[in-house]
């Protein structure tokens, strides 16, 4: 008696092995991982091996069919996604080819084989795991011809409005904001404190279950002041000096505050991502707006007669810039807009929404005067996506994750649309005569 619960142990050891799995194969991708363009293919080896001799002798009843996770993003061609049993080696119970895998639409994917049985119709991972036992494809947007006009246009008109922007610039009104900073301090905190703190929140509550939109969204959120918020607060009639100085500082200060929001709050996101921060492209950014806002500032000293010319144009300007940014700007980036869910949409309204409101209210319960509470909050609440948009790329959900920048970039303006709306329908002139002479910019 005392040998049977030994007895019963062994048995209960050796009960799995009489039941083990007969069909073992596996199978390795090489590589395990793939980058593929959207509308283009790349190729990948595939080695399926160690197969049993009895799958291997009933060729009619069993296949290997490659699926893919989502079909609607990247797949395998129909003719080459089955490989018959005839195709393997009777020696070496083997089979090695090669597949194409075809990107369809921006977004990851895996690809897997299966052993089919058709007589069961069943269907088979490889018995024997491995970490490139399944393919791992990610999906980019190639870039084309039209990508690179658009951005070549925009760094054109911009550098001619900021050279606009530097004609207008009131010296001593500018000299009066560094003196007494205290517009521009309101600005800063908002945009490196608030704004991050702000999108890290709706990340979580918008999309709870999509890391990949979080980071979109936290990262528009870590992100400098645009350069359309010196357009829209030349358009509106706000503080153009207020407007670039703060913009200047914001675009400074992120070499810090980004790095900064990555390694603090930013890793309950990051944590299993390799960030790294575009430095070249804030530096690049920086130099643009500075080098054409000195251009400006060298015309209003040596040509007052251009400068009040350019003084002139700079609303127009502005107007056609901000049309021309968006309207090319959707057509660009068109095919994004069917990834646009509810979720996505709302992002892109709540975070520049609530930045503009937020701002707005603070400047305001600080004593500042209307000009410089509009100019804040539309400083706090426009972004560079260009530069949320350049982290991503250090990512591995890049490009899928660029619909939520995108989003923002297109939802910004329309809070700000609808304000210029109501001054030149209903209050043209109320509303201009609220800024004092000295920082109206004409």
């Amino acid at each position: 008696m005392r040998d049977f619960p030994l007895f019963l142990l062994g048995l209960l050891l050796a009960f799995p092995a009489c039941f083990q799995p007969t069909f073992a194969w596996m199978a390795h991708f090489r590589p395990s991982s793939l980058t593929v363009l959207m509308g283009q293919g790349e190729s990948v080896e595939l080695v399926l091996e160690d197969l049993a001799p009895s799958v291997l002798q009933q060729p009619d009843r069993y296949s290997f069919q490659l699926e893919s996770q989502h079909p609607d993003l990247a797949g395998v061609p129909a003719d080459n996604a089955s490989i018959s049993l005839h195709e393997f080696s009777a020696e070496t119970r083997d089979w090695r080819g090669s597949l194409q895998v075809n990107g369809i639409f921006l977004g990851p994917t895996t690809i897997q084989v299966w052993l089919h049985d058709h007589l069961k119709n069943s269907s088979a991972l490889p018995t024997t795991g491995s970490n490139d036992s399944q393919l791992e494809v990610s999906v980019m947007r190639p870039k084309r011809t039209v990508d690179y006009i658009f951005m070549g246009s925009v760094i054109l008109l911009m550098s001619l409005l900021y050279i606009n922007f530097g004609a207008a610039l009131n010296l001593e009104v500018l000299r009066g904001l560094i003196t007494k900073p205290t517009g521009p301090s309101i600005g800063f905190v908002m945009q490196v404190i608030g704004m991050p703190l702000l999108s890290y929140a709706l990340g979580v509550f918008i999309f709870p279950n999509a890391p990949a939109m979080q980071l979109g969204l936290f990262f528009t959120g870590i992100s400098p002041s645009g350069g359309a918020s010196n357009t829209w607060s030349a358009v509106l009639g706000g503080n153009i000096n207020l407007s670039v100085l703060m913009t200047t500082v914001s675009n400074l200060a992120a070499f810090a505050t980004m790095p900064l929001w990555t390694m603090t709050l930013g890793q309950l996101i990051f944590e299993r991502a390799g960030m790294g921060v575009p430095y070249r492209n804030i530096a690049g950014l920086c130099g643009g707006l500075i080098v054409p806002l000195l251009l400006g500032l060298l015309i209003q000293k040596r040509s007052p007669k251009v400068t009040r010319v350019l003084v002139r144009l700079l609303k127009p300007i502005s107007a056609c810039l901000i049309l021309f940014i968006v309207i090319f700007a959707m057509i660009v980036n068109f095919y994004l807009f069917s990834l646009f869910s509810w979720q996505v949409v709302l992002a892109g309204m709540a975070l520049p929404g609530l930045g503009y409101v937020f701002a707005w209210l603070t400047a305001k319960l600080l004593h500042q005067n209307s000009a410089d509470a509009l100019t804040i909050a539309i400083e706090t609440g426009i972004q560079n996506t260009g530069i949320a948009i350049a982290l991503l790329t250090t990512t591995q959900v890049s490009d899928l994750a660029t619909v939520v920048p995108v989003s923002v970039a297109v939802m910004s303006p329309f809070p700000l649309l609808g304000i210029y709306l109501y001054k030149r329908c209903w209050a043209p002139r109320t509303l201009e005569a609220l800024a004092p002479e000295s920082e109206r910019i004409f």
